[in-house]
């Protein structure tokens, strides 16, 4: 056991005024098996690059161990898989390889392939076998879960709980309460570190913005009442005052020992205002420690358009095929009105075919498939390479409305300097946010979501879900993320 210190840590980006991180200490344990959590563009992975050493920052970071990062950049895929694994772990035997990949259910027979003819799951898994071979090395282990089923997920969170040392970014709820035993979370306004999982986090964070809100209202009454006491006092010590100034006896008192009096009673008076004042402040220093990392998540809406039949489309006995190959077959399902259907099935099982077939892609099929007339839909792609240009000329080039558009993505928390910037240089979960935002503003019948969740954080997650319980869309959508699917599909359809 050793500890990582980080302290006074703060750090900007050359050019920019806002710090992504000011005056940050805390400390971490590297047998931690530590989840990373924040909200999109807080500086997740800008926390792992400092830990690196990419960039200069003041304050400091000592450690006595090194740290590897994942995922690892494979320059040349066309090589066989298991030189890429010698490429980044040159000191290992063979046999810890093939026991690491049996830990990720991966059939040996992927070494001797092109790493190119693997899929993308298979990938994430060589890749973090070849990751866990260096075990002096504190591992840095950035969203491994975007480009995996949900089998593959369960299989690496299984995999990560049995290791150590090691902070994993993630989203995926799930994931994180079967992987690590302490959580890391980059809120609002400081980093904090709490032991246990992912769902024992939630609940103390809910308690403590529920005790936050509810201390908020009292204290805000309490200064409420002192500033009208304060005002009635203060107008009673002027009155006092001015009495003992201008006091003359002979025209509104026999007796000259009223004097003193009035004095007495001003100098009272005036104490307890201040006496007040000072409460007053004190309740007011005390409200301004509240509420600084509560997680504000106003709801969003949705108003989808009525379809003039209840059945949109059917599938019976589909096929689809590239070239002569059949990516799945005998495939039957219909979409109603008010449904939520889940495609479900590992990579590869022709969940995406699916989905552009509905669309209008031209894809080889058999079977019969039928959509109904003039049925508008509005799609999330995987893909987020394609954007680019800014908000307002996005929201330009696809008819929507940009004040909706803009509205949304303030409430999926992106902060009106964010408006400014190329959508380039987002965030991953920033772009994919803005493909719902997108979709969100689109009159249509259906909603078709292929992996909307990909690199989008926590709080997202659930207020996307609340959405979609509220206004009830039809919706047809891929996700992994297994809390996502069973919160939501009223249907699964597995391929």
């Amino acid at each position: 056991m050793s500890l990582i210190n980080v302290s006074n840590l703060t750090f900007a980006y050359e050019g920019s005024y806002d710090n992504i991180f000011e005056n940050v200490s805390f400390q971490i344990d590297t047998d931690w098996k530590l989840g990373f959590i924040g909200r999109n563009g807080r500086g997740k992975t800008t926390f792992l690059n400092l830990l690196l050493g990419k960039y200069k920052y003041s304050g400091n970071i000592t450690a006595s161990v090194k740290f590897e990062y994942f995922p690892y950049i494979v320059e040349d895929e066309s090589i066989n898989t298991i030189d890429v694994v010698e490429r980044i772990s040159a000191d290992h035997m063979h046999w810890e390889l093939l026991r690491e990949l049996s830990l990720l259910e991966v059939d040996e027979d992927v070494l001797y392939r092109p790493f190119a003819t693997l899929s993308n799951g298979e990938k994430t898994k060589v890749l973090l076998a070849a990751l866990f071979l260096k075990e002096n090395n504190f591992l840095l282990i950035d969203e491994p879960t975007n480009h995996l089923d949900m089998r593959g997920r369960e299989i690496v969170s299984n995999y990560l709980n049995s290791k150590k040392g090691f902070i994993v970014v993630s989203h995926d709820r799930a994931f994180l309460d079967g992987c690590v035993d302490h959580i890391l979370s980059l809120n609002k306004m400081n980093i904090e570190i709490q032991q246990g999982n992912f769902s024992s986090w939630l609940l103390n964070k809910e308690r403590q913005d529920s005790f936050e809100l509810a201390e908020n209202e009292k204290l805000k009454k309490e200064i409420s009442r002192l500033m009208k006491s304060a005002r009635e006092k203060s107008g009673w010590a002027d009155a006092a005052e001015k009495s003992k100034i201008g006091f003359d006896p002979d025209k509104t008192e026999k007796s000259i020992g009223r004097r003193p009096y009035e004095g007495v009673k001003s100098k009272k008076l005036m104490k307890r205002a201040k006496v007040i004042e000072a409460r007053q402040n004190a309740a007011i220093a005390e409200k301004s420690k509240l509420l600084k990392n509560i997680e504000i998540s106003q709801p969003l809406k949705l108003s989808q358009l009525v379809y003039h039949k209840n059945t949109l489309l059917s599938l019976k006995d589909v096929s689809i095929f590239y070239g002569e190959k059949a990516v799945c077959r005998n495939i039957s399902f219909t979409v109603n009105q008010g449904d939520r259907i889940a495609l479900c099935g590992k990579n590869g099982s022709g969940k995406s075919s699916i989905i552009k077939l509905i669309c209008g892609e031209e894809i080889s099929y058999t079977g019969c498939f039928e959509k109904g007339s003039r049925l508008l839909i509005s799609y999330v792609s995987q893909d987020t390479s394609y954007l680019s240009g800014n908000l307002t000329d996005y929201a330009l080039r696809h008819g929507i409305d940009e004040s909706l558009f803009k509205a949304i993505l303030r409430k999926l928390d992106f902060s009106r300097i964010q408006f400014e910037k190329d959508i380039e240089n987002f965030s991953e979960g920033q772009k994919k946010k803005v493909l719902i935002a997108k979709s969100l503003c689109e009159k249509a019948h259906l909603h078709i979501w292929d992996e909307p969740l990909n690199f989008i954080d926590v709080i997202s997650r659930m207020q996307i879900e609340n959405l979609l319980l509220e206004f009830k869309p039809t919706i047809i959508f891929v996700e992994h993320d297994s809390i996502f699917c069973n919160n939501i599909a009223t249907e699964k359809i597995y391929l």
